[in-house]
C-alpha cells in the first residue's frame, strides 16, 4: 500500500509565492507520474501539473509561467511551487501518483488534499 502526505497548503496574498509539498511512502516500487491536481468550489478537479520518471513535465495552461514541479526521486517527493498566485488559484490541491508497487501490481494514489487560499 502507498499513502501519500501533503503539507503546505494555507492563505496567501494575491501576487505572492507559496510551495506545498507531497511525499510518497509504502511499498513503492517505481513512479510513473508524479502529478498536482486543484478543486475549486463548484468546479471540476483539473490537472495543474504532472512530471514524469523521465522528467517531461507537463503544465495547465492557467498555470504555466507560475508554476513548477520540482522533484526529488531518490525521496519520491514532489513539490509544487507557485508564484504570482492570483484568487482563481484558490482551490483544494491534491498530490496524485501512479507507479508499480513493489510487488509490481500497478498503482494510483490520492492524496488527502490541501487547502490553498489567495486573498485578494
Amino acid at each position: 500500500q502507498v499513502q501519500l502526505v501533503e503539507s503546505g497548503g494555507g492563505l496567501v496574498p494575491s501576487g505572492g509565492s507559496h510551495r506545498l509539498s507531497c511525499v510518497a511512502s509504502g511499498r513503492i516500487g517505481s513512479l510513473h507520474f508524479m502529478s498536482w491536481y486543484r478543486q475549486a468550489p463548484g468546479k471540476q478537479r483539473e490537472l495543474v501539473a504532472k512530471i514524469a520518471n523521465d522528467g517531461t513535465i507537463t503544465y495547465s495552461d492557467s498555470v504555466k509561467g507560475r508554476f513548477t514541479i520540482p522533484r526529488d526521486s531518490a525521496k519520491y517527493t514532489v513539490e509544487l511551487q507557485m508564484n504570482r498566485l492570483r484568487p482563481e488559484d484558490t482551490a483544494v490541491y491534491y498530490c496524485y501518483v501512479e507507479g508499480l508497487d513493489s510487488g509490481l501490481y500497478d498503482f494510483e494514489q490520492w492524496g488527502p488534499g490541501t487547502q490553498v487560499t489567495v486573498s485578494s
